[in-house]
Parts: C-alpha cells; sequence; structure tokens
C-alpha cells in the first residue's frame, strides 16, 4: 500500500519523540560543564544558531524531569501511561498540521468527511440519534455553546438587539446543588448575564437519593419565577455527579423541561455506559435530552483529545451564530486526533474499555462489603461506575478498653481526618487503583473509586483491585484502635498536666497531640518559647529514634499548632499510660539537661576565681616558707643547689559535675581520678519489657499491671542486668549497678581520664616503675 513519504515522515518523527522523551535517552557527546547548563530552569537569550530536532527534544526531556526533581517527587512514572491507541491520538495533531497547509478545496473535503464520520460514530455509540456535535477544549464550552444557542432561540430579537432584548423577560438557568462547582459563575461571565439570572435546585432531603435534584422543589421554582415575569431557559441536570457520581432523574426531568419548554443538557461520567449493551434505565433516558457533554479521552485513554457536546437543533443558522459550527476549515481538525483513535480502537475495544471500568467497581463493591466499619455509597450496585466509600464511627466496634461514643462533638471532623488519611495512604499502597478524596456535604470526606477517569490512563486491573481490598482489610484494625483510643490519650495527657499539654487538634489523623511545658520559673516570654521549641524538637528526635511501630512527627506541614508532639496510628496492643509517661520522663529529662549546660558557665566561672585565690594563697605561703632569698633568681639557684626545699604547692582539677575544685595529689599518685556521685538518674519506663518487646508495646491482656510473681523475680535480680533495650530511650551510657545514666559531661570526662591514665602508662613504662618502687 504505498503510503505519502511526507506522512510516513510525520510518524517516524513522532515516535522518534516519543522514544527521546520517554526512555530517557541523552546525547552521548553531553560533558558535564553541558548537562548542568541544560538543565537550569532560568531562561536565556535565543541562540544564534539553530539546534537540530534531536537536541531541543532532548532539551525538553531535561526540562521535565528538572521538574520532577526540584518537586521532589517519588520516583514512580509520573506521566500519563501512552498505549497505541494514545499514540494514534498524538499522531493526529501532528498530521492536522500537516492537513493544515494543503490547499483549499482539499482542505475543505477533507475535514467534512473527518467530522461528519467521528459525529456519526459517537451518536450511534452512545445512542444519540439524529445529533450534532461540537469539539472543544474546555468541557464546560461547549455548555456556553448551548446556551447561546437557546438564547438565539428564544429572543427572536436577540440577533439584532442583542442583549436588550433580555431585559423583557430575564432568563433563568438551573443548576442542581450537586453540580459542577464553579458552573453557574463561568456560563454568566461568559454569557454576560447576572448572577441573579442562577437558580441552584436543592437535592433530596426525604426521599431518594441525596445527590439528585429534588424534581418537586424543581417544579414550584419554575413556577414561582414564571409568575415573576422571568423565562425559564436551561436546566443543567446529572448522569454521574462530580462528587458521589449519582444520576438525576432524567425522565422526569425531560417531561419538566418539555412541559415550560426549557432545554435539558446533561453532563456526567455514566453518560459512558451508553456505550454498553444493558444500560439502566435512569441513564437511558440522557438520550432524550437536548444535549449533552461527552469526554471520551478521560474514558479510554487517549491524551490531549478534545471533549465532544452532541446536541440536537433543526436550524444552522442559529448553530452557526451560537458557535456550534464553524465555516472555517482548519477549526475543524480538532476532531482529528479523535478521528484516528476511534478508527483504531473500533466499536468492541471502545466498549470493552468501559465494560472493564465498570466491572472493576463491581468487584471492588463486592469486596467492601465484607470489611466491617466501611461504610459505601453507590447509586445502584449493579454497573455503578463510581463507588464511594468511608471509616464510619458508627458501625466501628470500641477496642482496647475505649469507647467511641466520648469523642465529643468534633467526631464527624475527626472521622473526616481519618479518610482523609485512609485515601492518601492507600494511593501510595496502590498507586494504580487512581483514589482520591472528596468532601460531600452530608457524609464529609470520602474514599472515591472512579475507573472511568483513571483505569485507561494508570492500566487499572483485577488485580489491583484484590490488592487495594487487601491493604484497606490490613488498615481498618489501626483506624479502628486509634479512634476508640484517643478519649484515653487525652485524659492521660491531662493527668500529667502541667508537664504535659493536651493539644486538640481534631484534623490530625491520629493518637492526638502533646506539648511539653518547661516548668521553669522567673524566664521572660521569649526565652521561655525558645525553651519550649528546643526541647519539644529534642523530645522528638528521641521518640523517633525508639523501636517502636508508631509515627510521631510535628504534625501537618501548614497546621496551625506548632513546637507539638504529634501521635500517629497505633495498634490494639499499645499502652496509652506508657506513652504518655515516657514522653514526660524524656521531656523532664531534656529539661534538666539543658539547664545543667545553661548553668555550666556560671560554675565554670566561679571555680576560676576560686582557683586563681587559692593559688594566689599557696604562692603566699611558699614565700614565708622558703624566705625571700630563694626568690632572688641567681641566689635562690644557689641555695636550691646547697639545700634543696620541697615545694608545699598542689595541683588543682576542677570537677565540673561537682562545680568545685579537687586535689591533684590522689590523682598522680593513684592515676586515676576518684569517682563521682551519678549527676541524675534517667528515666525508666513505667512498665517492664521482655526481651524483643518493642516499645509502648503490652505483653498480654493482663500487662498492664504487674502480678506478684512478677515482682518477685524483680526482687531477685541482680543489679547488673537492667531493663531490655533502656540503651534506646538513653543512647548517652547506663551506669549497670545503679541503673543510672551518665551526663554527657560525665561521659566526656570518663574518656578524659582513659585518655590520662593511658599517656600515663605510656610516659612510665611498667620496668621504669618497678624500679621506683
Amino acid at each position: 500500500m504505498m503510503v505519502d513519504s511526507t506522512l510516513a515522515q510525520v510518524g517516524q518523527n513522532l515516535s522518534d519523540a516519543m522514544r527521546i522523551l520517554g526512555d530517557g535517552q541523552r546525547e552521548p557527546e553531553t560533558g558535564p560543564e553541558k548537562w548542568s547548563l541544560s538543565r537550569t530552569s532560568i531562561p536565556g537569550p535565543l541562540q544564534g544558531v539553530g539546534q537540530d530536532v534531536g537536541s531541543i527534544l532532548h532539551l525538553v526531556h531535561n526540562l521535565i524531569h528538572d521538574a520532577e526533581e526540584e518537586e521532589d517527587k517519588p520516583a514512580q512514572q509520573r506521566m500519563q501511561h501512552v498505549g497505541e491507541q494514545g499514540h494514534m491520538a498524538l499522531l493526529g495533531h501532528s498530521l492536522a498540521a500537516y492537513i493544515s497547509v494543503l490547499d483549499r478545496e482539499r482542505l475543505r473535503k477533507l475535514t467534512t468527511r473527518i467530522l461528519s464520520d467521528t459525529t456519526l460514530w459517537l451518536c450511534r455509540l452512545f445512542r444519540y440519534e439524529s445529533g450534532s456535535a461540537y469539539f472543544h477544549e474546555d468541557e464546560r464550552d461547549g455548555l456556553v455553546k448551548v446556551c447561546r444557542l437557546v438564547i438565539n432561540a428564544r429572543y427572536e430579537d436577540y440577533a439584532a438587539e442583542g442583549y436588550a432584548a433580555l431585559g423583557s423577560r430575564q432568563p433563568v438557568i438551573y443548576l442542581s446543588a450537586s453540580g459542577r462547582p464553579g458552573l453557574g459563575q463561568h456560563l454568566c461571565s461568559q454569557l454576560g448575564l447576572p448572577l441573579s439570572s442562577l437558580c441552584t435546585v436543592p437535592c433530596n432531603t426525604i426521599f431518594g437519593s441525596q445527590h439528585q435534584m429534588d424534581v418537586a422543589l424543581l417544579d414550584k421554582l419554575i413556577k414561582e419565577d414564571v409568575e415573576a415575569g422571568k423565562l425559564p431557559l436551561l436546566l443543567v441536570a446529572n448522569a454521574g455527579t462530580p462528587g458521589a457520581g449519582h444520576t438525576d432523574k432524567l425522565a422526569r426531568l425531560k417531561d419538566l423541561c418539555d412541559q415550560y419548554s426549557m432545554w435539558l443538557h446533561v453532563e456526567g461520567v455514566n453518560l459512558a455506559t451508553l456505550a454498553l449493551a444493558q444500560v439502566s434505565s435512569s441513564i437511558l433516558a440522557a438520550s432524550k435530552s437536548d444535549s449533552m457533554t461527552l469526554t471520551p479521552g478521560q474514558w479510554l485513554g487517549l491524551p490531549a483529545v478534545t471533549a465532544v457536546t452532541l446536541y440536537r437543533h433543526e436550524d444552522p443558522a442559529l448553530s452557526l451564530a451560537a458557535g456550534l459550527t464553524c465555516s472555517q476549515p482548519v477549526a475543524r481538525l480538532r476532531a482529528l486526533p479523535l478521528w484516528l483513535s476511534l478508527q483504531h480502537l473500533g466499536h468492541t475495544g471502545i466498549v470493552q474499555k468501559i465494560r472493564h471500568a465498570t466491572a472493576l467497581s463491581e468487584q471492588l463493591l463486592q469486596k467492601l462489603k465484607g470489611l466491617a466499619s466501611i461504610k459505601t455509597s453507590v447509586e445502584d450496585e449493579v454497573g455503578s461506575p463510581v463507588v464511594l466509600f468511608r471509616f464510619s464511627q458508627d458501625t466501628s466496634s470500641a477496642s482496647s478498653g475505649g469507647s467511641v461514643e466520648a469523642l465529643g462533638a468534633g467526631d464527624q471532623e475527626v472521622l473526616d481526618s481519618f479518610n482523609r488519611w485512609l485515601g492518601e495512604h492507600l494511593l501510595q499502597l496502590v498507586p494504580t487503583s487512581g483514589l482520591d478524596v472528596v468532601e460531600l456535604e452530608d457524609e464529609g470526606a470520602c474514599v472515591r473509586f472512579s475507573p472511568l477517569l483513571t483505569a485507561a490512563v494508570l492500566g487499572t486491573q483485577q488485580g489491583a483491585v484484590e490488592e487495594l481490598a487487601e491493604q484497606l482489610s490490613r488498615l481498618l484494625p489501626g483506624l479502628r484502635c486509634t479512634l476508640s483510643l484517643r478519649p484515653a490519650f487525652r485524659e492521660e495527657a491531662r493527668r500529667h498536666a502541667p508537664t504535659l499539654r493536651y493539644v486538640e487538634e481534631l484534623g490530625w489523623p491520629g493518637l492526638g497531640a502533646v506539648r511539653y511545658e518547661p516548668q521553669a520559673q522567673g524566664a521572660d516570654e521569649s526565652r521561655r518559647k525558645e525553651e519550649l521549641q528546643k526541647i519539644n524538637a529534642e523530645l522528638l528526635r528521641r521518640l523517633q529514634e525508639l523501636d517502636t511501630d508508631i509515627i510521631f512527627s510535628s504534625g501537618p506541614e501548614f497546621g496551625l499548632q506548632e513546637d507539638c508532639i504529634f501521635v500517629g496510628m497505633v495498634q490494639e496492643d499499645v499502652d496509652v499510660p506508657e506513652l504518655l509517661d515516657t514522653v514526660a520522663a524524656v521531656g523532664r529529662d531534656i529539661e534538666e539537661s539543658g539547664r545543667l549546660l545553661e548553668n555550666m558557665t556560671e560554675v565554670v566561672r566561679r571555680g576560676i576565681m576560686e582557683a586563681e585565690l587559692q593559688l594566689q594563697r599557696a604562692n603566699e605561703e611558699k614565700l614565708l616558707e622558703e624566705g625571700m632569698l630563694r626568690q632572688l633568681p641567681l641566689v635562690g639557684s644557689v641555695l636550691n643547689w646547697f639545700s634543696p626545699s620541697q615545694s608545699s604547692i598542689k595541683g588543682r582539677s576542677f570537677n565540673l559535675a561537682a562545680g568545685s575544685l579537687d586535689s591533684t595529689e590522689n590523682k598522680y599518685s593513684t592515676k586515676t581520678q576518684p569517682g563521682r556521685p551519678a549527676l541524675q538518674e534517667s528515666p525508666t519506663s513505667s512498665s517492664r519489657r521482655h526481651p524483643g518487646q518493642r516499645w509502648f508495646q503490652r505483653s498480654g491482656p493482663d500487662s498492664g499491671s504487674i502480678g506478684p510473681a512478677e515482682e518477685t523475680t524483680g526482687e531477685e535480680t541482680t543489679g547488673e542486668e537492667s531493663t531490655p533495650h533502656e540503651e534506646d530511650l538513653h543512647p548517652a551510657g547506663v551506669e549497670e549497678p545503679e541503673n543510672l545514666q551518665e551526663s554527657p559531661v560525665q561521659q566526656e570526662e570518663k574518656d578524659g581520664e582513659k585518655q590520662e591514665k593511658k599517656q600515663e602508662e605510656e610516659r612510665h613504662p611498667e620496668g621504669h616503675e618497678e624500679e621506683q618502687s
């Protein structure tokens, strides 16, 4: 088959470009300096000498990956999965540029054929008979053009008088309260209508779904507008709301629109199911609407493919005036990528992709039914393409001695934070699931699974749904336990007041937050705030070093609370009293150590002054003992040669721990310093841990208290045995006989003593010391 060489070259260039941008190849001759310059994001002047296509593509590749590195994203596939059908869509954009340079007559014939074929295929595929198509980049642009069409049709003098024709009867556009946010404001800004032309219809409150438009209330609102002299113009209904994916009662809404001569426009993700063999009656009613907007690019995984608005209208002049049709052939080339992709997939391939997405939703829905503490929200359990689920307090069982009912008035906000954490965590564990978190007015935060929007792009398969259900069942016990232990954590933290201060943070998905409050008296506010910040930062660092499953953090990135210890999710075996006892003990140890370091300067200054006074007195005593003659340079040397004298001045050593001066006589006679008492006892754990037991972990059901047998065993234990894992909390060192912690100053002095002893042994070998002895 003969193929134009230029068309073949376009396809080859696109393949090369995708290969370069996809596999990360770089120019082999690029050196380190040139590579570093090409990676910079600072704009520079246009080079005088032109570059070839390969160099420009490599530059684009470098800029893409530089942006990823600057944003510090995880090393995963960030670009959309471009399959063979996606390659056809990208090829359509390249061919559109090539076709636009053809002669006018050939271009007109080709664009007319492309537009006619695509319109016919879409109308038959989605059961929309005798329809026309408008291809647009912005999904909202089709509705804007439809509104202009309706205005031109309902106001006969609009073409001549413009907006003055609207003064006789103000047009009204009706939208659902569950519709797309900001859609009404966009329509008014594009059409030049006041915001009073919008009417938001509430959803059902008693009967039916809470995300469906209230038809009876809509009828009442229309009657009131008609009595007020307004003109009901257009109704925007949903076949799959943006949040919950529910469908309005389209059949009843169509009857109501026919009654008041209104235009019915339908949009939503559920319109994709019109291509299936079996369609629910609620979705099938959308095929009778006056217009509907489709997004086949999202449903089929086609990159950079336009949205399509199908509509029915008999007057082509009004369609042209509204902008739904265009006489420019180049503008019709927007349909070329979709035209190529639909031919490549075929009718069977398109239906298979949509059926696969709905099957994934059904599979996940069946998995969620067997999980406790999970509530689902779907409109139709058979064939619903959107699944909403959330962790619910109502069905969660209280465990670990906590009560879910004791959370207080902030239950909904706490549950919302837990569901946000659940959705984000599941997405990290199963990236191909495409989960996201939506905020609904009644349910709050929910996790949404909408494979029609993500499966074709991410390549979601049934294995991903199985893994998603497994990860969810693994996370649920921690959610239930954490939720039930939050009241116990709050009460236990308040019991440690004023050392620990409980911080109320309902938006934190975890056990809670506390702040260690320094007990210093008389300090000004700025100094106290600085000390509080340092202590809590060091406390957080030490807690993060412990061998435990609990995650300690400084809280949300943009949180209002500062200098706090946020405790994350916990399991059923966590010991809350031990947890907070340890937090308070470690904070107290840090505070006392900090006070020692602060007082060290004053102790050293006083010690130096005392040492100077003692040395001065020793010199005076030496002068009285030896006399004035020995102090003279020449005479003193002669006298010392005939009659040597023993000096009575003794050396001094400064004890940093005790803050006192000691004599060096014992030190040089025994070659070691006498032992000093420990500065401070280290805080010990409130409960004994067995070997291999992690921090804050219960050993059994009755492990919260120590029985008589355990107490007897503890008394018989020798002093050399210490609590397991004690070094995790006090890495500086532990004195085995008394199980005490040495301060950093003591440890440094001890190291100094060992070094001096080693130097003395090097100066005096063993044989020489035996002669002296």
